[in-house]
């Protein structure tokens, strides 16, 4: 298991990581990296990291996680390759793959370094370290993207190391195949529900609401500067989703603008059927 441990990021998740590692593997050295001050001084405090911004204590560390926005994360790599040790492993936290994986491989593979691509499957709909929970991960599907530059027993310490802070399931996977399952599995359900909360009832909903709306409208409070990295990263994969989406949606739209009973009853019933297919209960 891995004992110096880097965390570059701490927001929901890489604040979440911290918390984790103190909580599950409690023998590990936690180094975080921050560029917001007062993050650094809580987590301090808090005692879920031992340092902050400790550049030297880097070149220590087992394995480095990249808890940041994607473009980020590939900077974060780059600028500081150098302060690694040759053997350290880096994994990646992101919401896309197909845009990062091939840049980190590249860097890991120049450098020595091996390199996994990660996606935990887990959040809130609050941002910031204040909103990390320790058991965030707890039964969450922790993704896993292998490259050239994963090392021969890589994939199984990673999986070691996320089923200890709680992850129930590791799903390994490409990066094309992930960032196809994402852009249906999350991004484009945080477009819809962004997009819905904007209809002029929205204000109106108390006294009309019950689960449904809660559910629909969960994740329309989002960090925009992030998700909106995130679409544009994954934009081929989502476009195509939210094709799929508007053309259901017109199909549906057309039958009740048409009053064709039976072709919303089709409709309706075709979704009911396919959802009871997919989760049965």
């Amino acid at each position: 298991m891995f004992q110096t441990i880097a965390v570059a990021g701490l927001g929901l998740i890489g604040g979440s990581m911290v918390k984790a590692i103190r909580q599950y593997l409690p023998e590990a050295q936690v180094l975080g990296y921050e560029l917001r001050q007062e993050v650094c001084r809580q987590a301090l405090e808090e005692g879920t990291i031992h340092s902050a911004n400790d550049w030297d204590a880097l070149g220590k560390a087992d394995l480095l996680l990249l808890a940041l926005f994607p473009g980020q994360a590939m900077d974060f790599a780059a600028s500081h390759s150098r302060q690694l040790r040759a053997g350290c492993t880096v994994i990646d936290l992101c919401g896309v793959k197909e845009a990062v994986c091939p840049v980190l491989e590249k860097l890991c593979l120049e450098g020595g370094f091996s390199y996994i691509g990660g996606h935990p499957m887990a959040g809130r709909e609050l941002s910031g370290y204040g909103a990390s929970l320790t058991n965030l991960y707890r039964g969450a599907s922790m993704i896993l993207v292998p490259t050239a530059a994963t090392g021969s027993r890589t994939l199984e310490e990673a999986s070691a190391f996320f089923t200890a802070l709680g992850f129930g399931r590791i799903q390994v996977t490409t990066a094309e195949h992930h960032d196809r399952m994402i852009a249906f599995t999350s991004q484009l359900v945080h477009a819809v529900s962004n997009c819905y909360i904007k209809s002029p009832c929205a204000p109106d909903h108390h006294g009309y609401s019950a689960g449904s709306y809660r559910d629909l409208t969960r994740v329309a409070r989002l960090d925009p500067a992030m998700w909106s990295e995130l679409f544009l990263w994954n934009r081929q994969a989502l476009l195509e989703e939210m094709d799929q989406l508007t053309f259901h949606l017109g199909q549906l739209r057309q039958a009740i603008a048409e009053g064709d009973r039976q072709r919303v009853y089709s409709l309706l019933e075709e979704g009911s059927r396919r959802k009871e297919k997919i989760d049965p209960i």
